[in-house]
């Protein structure tokens, strides 16, 4: 307890030098490019930037999945020779007449064998007068709408990743929506615009017999022309090939029209599902659907085996550079819907940083003041450990490059309040022993060691609650819960590793009779 040894010296020595080095990244320049350079990063409230909140369409995600079944089951009827009538699609099923009431059996049985994407997903029926159901189970609709949002949170992600956006803050909040947070970008616009569409991307052979049609046939929708093109396109519901089937996608000028184009290409399963599509369907037209709006109809002249493509449809660079963006990024399974929109200009957020700063230097200065008056030698001591304290966490921060919010600036404050808690402890229970009569080295010793299990436990009790703080809040209540749980380790590192040190190496260099407290 009253000794240190020359090793244990040099460790506590050399952490806090280790933390200092930490630090320096935070307040000078990074002198080369291969060093590493680790830095805290700030928060939208201090840095500035734009808020974003966004909702998911889960009526859509059941939708798309009725409408895909609705189109497995027209074609699982015609692939077994079986008829139907009045095929439509409800709120959570599809239904239909059999063609003859021998055929229902038949029905159910084809219907029954067609592949699930989740167990139990949809059930196969037969009501009393004859109508078959093919309807969507509620946990599988459940189980998609929580699969929605997990794959729309990464899949924003990957977006915001590829605008070159710095320490982006993407969460959950609540069932359906997601809270973005981009520290300086001032102009959220075209990451709304990014976010904001669903980049679904299919491919459809042209109904041309249906050109003209006010009323399409069963298994044909009338889908607009993009904005260059205009009008519109009767093209087969049936999707050939699926957009999720890219692996990459880029922007570059086509060298024959010298127009912008965007040039993709498929993974093994879609370049074979492309081959054989083209190759059955030489002379048709195959239109390139993107968010049900016709992109291009190019007529199919060869088959195309390569597994890549190009579309052109007038874009400009920054459309282009956009559309194979999102392209890579791959399709949201349901649409986002911008509900909240907030923008913080940089001033405002210089203005957090100075009052922050402010009052982290003027609390820092009236601590040291109580502290010096109140203990003398040993307050100076543990104002040694208070400034490493704050070392070390700046240190630990900056390491993780973490992200310093407003809320996280008053926890490192509330932190060094709660550091020079644990001194005071040490000091009280020391005059409480020197008052009873011991001398200065009973009294040193029986101050530590009676002080630490209280500085254990009411430090255990403060990790324990921050912890909670920090796995079940968000946005800033995380951020004022990591610094605090960052700074009670550290707390207790440097009030009872450090700041002993100092007392009992200056004891057993001078050997006082009286303790200066």
């Amino acid at each position: 307890m009253m000794y240190y040894s020359r090793l244990k010296m040099a460790s506590v020595i050399g952490i806090c030098l280790i933390g200092l080095a930490l630090c320096l990244p935070n307040f000078i320049r990074q002198p080369a490019a291969s060093i590493p350079w680790r830095q805290i990063h700030l928060g939208l409230d201090l840095r500035g930037g734009s808020y974003l909140l966004l909702q998911v369409d889960m009526h859509s995600v059941t939708s798309d999945r009725l409408r895909t079944l609705t189109d497995e089951t027209r074609q699982t009827l015609l692939k077994n020779g079986l008829g139907y009538r009045n095929l439509a699609t409800g709120a959570q099923a599809v239904t239909f007449t059999p063609r003859a009431p021998t055929e229902a059996e038949a029905d159910l049985k084809a219907l029954r064998a067609m592949p699930m994407n989740v167990p139990s997903e949809f059930s196969v029926s037969q009501t009393p007068d004859g109508l078959i159901s093919v309807a969507l189970s509620e946990d599988a609709s459940h189980q998609r709408a929580r699969d929605a949002i997990t794959q729309s949170i990464e899949i924003v992600r990957r977006r915001i990743d590829a605008t070159g956006a710095i320490d982006p803050q993407i969460t959950r909040q609540g069932e359906d929506r997601i809270i973005v947070e981009l520290p300086g970008i001032s102009d959220p616009e075209r990451v709304k615009h990014l976010l904001g569409t669903t980049a679904k991307m299919t491919f459809h052979l042209v109904a041309d017999s249906a050109i003209g049609s006010a009323v399409p046939p069963p298994g044909v929708s009338i889908l607009p022309m993009s904005e260059a093109a205009q009008g519109t396109l009767p093209v087969y519901n049936h999707v050939d090939v699926d957009g999720a089937d890219l692996t990459n996608a880029s922007a570059s000028i086509d060298q024959q029209s010298g127009e912008w184009a965007v040039n993709f290409t498929f993974d093994s399963v879609g370049a074979r599902q492309f081959g054989e599509v083209t190759r059955a369907n030489v002379g048709k037209r195959f239109a390139i659907v993107l968010d049900n709006k016709v992109i291009e109809a190019p007529v199919i002249r060869t088959a195309i085996t390569g597994g890549s493509g190009q579309i052109t449809g007038g874009f400009s660079a920054q459309q282009a550079t956009d559309m194979a963006l999102l392209l890579r990024a791959g399709a949201l399974p349901a649409p986002l819907n911008v509900i909240e929109q907030r923008s913080i200009g940089p001033s405002l957020g210089a203005d957090s940083i100075r009052a922050g700063a402010m009052s982290l230097l003027a609390g820092l200065v009236l601590v040291i003041a109580f502290m010096t008056l109140f203990y003398g030698r040993f307050g100076w001591y543990a104002n040694i450990a208070l400034l490493a304290n704050l070392v070390l966490m700046i240190a630990i921060l900056s390491m993780f490059e973490a992200t310093l919010t407003l809320p996280g600036m008053a926890g490192m404050l509330l932190t060094l309040g709660m550091a020079v808690d644990a001194n005071i402890l040490i000091n009280e229970r020391i005059r409480e022993e020197i008052a009873r009569g011991r001398t200065a080295l009973q009294a040193m010793q029986a101050g530590f060691e009676r002080a630490t299990s209280t500085i254990i436990d009411s430090n255990a009790t403060a990790l324990l609650a921050h912890v909670m703080l920090f796995v079940f809040g968000t946005g800033p209540v995380k951020g004022f819960a990591l610094t605090i749980t960052i700074g009670i380790v550290t707390t207790l590192f440097t009030t009872l590793v450090l700041s002993r040190m100092l007392m009992v190496r200056w004891y057993a260099r001078t050997r006082p009779t009286v303790l200066p407290v």
